[in-house]
């Protein structure tokens, strides 16, 4: 088999090295090639792969029309977004992911987030540094508050609940199924979660359902006091609504380490001038310590699918 990787995996050229060595003594060619998003360049490097492993680098239609030897695409990701998984389908191409390498990494920036913003940071950091001080903006705890997380899946968004637990919250859930984890207090309606809560916490994938999920109207139900955090995916929230309602102080203030494509973002989008709001240029899932969970599962996945048994399908 030969393996190509795409992009790097954040992680040393030592153990990229350790792998390839590895998976050249099972007989097996593997190749990796810097991160270059242009779709042929993609097609030319991969035209005679039979692995393909990327992170988070959008894989263009055309590369899997051009493989065709492609039988998996391995991803150092949890979301798939940006994987042509129509095509992957249709050609029966397996595909598997390396869900819940960052699960601790984006439920600390999300709880940081919410303290952050709550404890106006931002403004008493540009006071400081400006000779002020912090008259007028003495901030609130997080514990006592009600947090309510959309989408609440095995992962990150557990992991924020249990560590919204720990502060001392409540947590109220959403989600289309019934959810069983001890740190829920309550689940409830979308609309009742958006009433109720001081805090909303965004964890869910982006599909054809939860596409601009948290709109104009979505916000409208939400507390003047409220925050929304997204280290979700930016599709899920409509930025320019978000924008207006902060613009407008219809909610209080917004974390998003997630747009709609992925940074460097066009310098007059409308989240990168709003007030109260603290932007990221997709940082949750990055960590020393997720880079190295992350590369670990992706091979992995990779040793066990050349075995004949495909872990973390999807």
């Amino acid at each position: 088999m030969k393996v190509v990787l795409l992009e790097g995996l954040g992680v040393s050229e030592q153990v990229i090295e350790q792998h390839a060595r590895k998976l050249e003594s099972m007989g097996h060619t593997f190749v990796a090639y810097p991160k270059n998003t242009d779709p042929l360049v993609q097609a030319e490097w991969s035209r005679d792969a039979d692995v393909i492993m990327l992170a988070n680098m959008p894989l263009a239609p055309v590369v899997l029309e051009e493989a065709k030897n492609l039988k998996f695409i391995d991803v150092a990701f949890t979301g798939v977004d940006h994987i042509p998984m129509a095509e992957a389908k249709q050609r029966g191409i397996a595909v598997s992911n390396a869900s819940g390498y960052a699960t601790q990494a984006v439920a600390e920036l999300c709880v940081s987030f919410m303290i952050q913003l709550l404890r106006n940071v931002g403004k008493t950091e540009e006071r400081c540094r400006n000779g002020g001080t912090k008259d007028g903006l003495v901030g609130c705890e997080l514990q006592g508050k009600t947090v309510g997380s959309l989408y609440v899946m095995p992962g990150c968004a557990k992991r924020v609940a249990a560590l919204c637990k720990a502060f001392g919250c409540s947590v109220l859930a959403y989600n289309r199924s019934t959810v069983s984890d001890p740190a829920i207090d309550e689940q409830v309606s979308l609309e009742e979660l958006l009433k109720r809560s001081d805090i909303v916490s965004l964890h869910c994938p982006l599909t054809a359902d939860t596409k601009g999920m948290i709109g104009k109207d979505q916000l409208a139900l939400m507390k003047k006091s409220a925050l929304l955090i997204n280290t979700a995916r930016g599709g899920v929230l409509d930025s320019a609504a978000l924008a207006d309602a902060l613009e407008k102080g219809e909610i209080a203030g917004a974390a998003c380490d997630v747009f709609e494509t992925e940074p460097p973002l066009p310098t007059d989008h409308p989240l990168l001038h709003c007030p109260n709001t603290i932007v990221t240029p997709h940082i949750a899932f990055a960590s020393v310590e997720s880079m190295e969970q992350r590369a670990d599962i992706v091979f992995n996945n990779l040793y066990s699918w050349l075995d004949g048994k495909q872990v973390n399908a999807v």
